[in-house]
């Protein structure tokens, strides 16, 4: 099998980074990549995995996930296909030493399209009316929000003040290479290719 035949599908929260990666690395892969968020949503996350595997069922698939689904070891067994490592996509760009150290500092890490979308991710996961109890939430397990910035990120210093000021925790950025995630993603191409064998 070469790389051209892979299909990457998953979520969509690196998009820019991903499609970069894939250029600069002049990897002949397709991506099919959902809606960032849908961790949030666990039944649509499940469906539209599975739904996308199977509408691909024909192709040499990896996925682009962290442990986003309780059954996502299930999920890719049944398609008999692999996932980038790494626990989400935070550690998959910032390395699992980073990113430890960060998590036991308390950042809750934040990415551009979530700052984009941020009220609506957390109306989904709480619902409406409920910023006191959110903020409780936050404050109560984070210290910090942590904007991961990285090379093909926009300016969202704007939504990402947004996003800290709802939760109330102090907003802290980190400038981020694609290092990590380049090895993230190059590392499950070869676990992909070593199991079509």
């Amino acid at each position: 099998m070469s790389c051209q035949d892979l299909l990457l599908v998953g979520c969509g929260i690196l998009k820019k980074e991903v499609l970069y990666l894939i250029e600069k690395n002049h990897w002949p892969m397709e991506t099919s990549l959902m809606a960032s968020g849908l961790h949030c949503e666990l039944d649509k996350l499940e469906r539209g995995l599975r739904g996308s595997l199977r509408k691909h069922a024909d192709r040499q698939t990896l996925v682009f996930y962290g442990c986003c689904h309780p059954r996502m070891d299930a999920i890719l067994s049944e398609a008999h296909t692999v996932r980038t490592e790494g626990q989400n996509c935070a550690e998959m760009v910032l390395g699992h030493e980073l990113f430890e150290r960060e998590l036991l500092e308390g950042a809750f890490f934040l990415f551009e399209e979530w700052a984009q979308k941020w009220q609506r991710l957390l109306v989904l996961t709480f619902g409406t009316n409920h910023q006191g109890v959110i903020r409780e939430i936050y404050q109560g397990d984070r210290k910090y929000l942590l904007a991961l910035r990285t090379p093909c990120s926009s300016d969202f210093r704007v939504e990402a003040e947004a996003a800290a000021d709802y939760v109330g925790l102090p907003l802290r950025w980190l400038d981020v290479s694609l290092d990590h995630l380049e090895e993230v993603l190059r590392d499950a191409i070869e676990r992909k290719q070593a199991m079509a064998g």
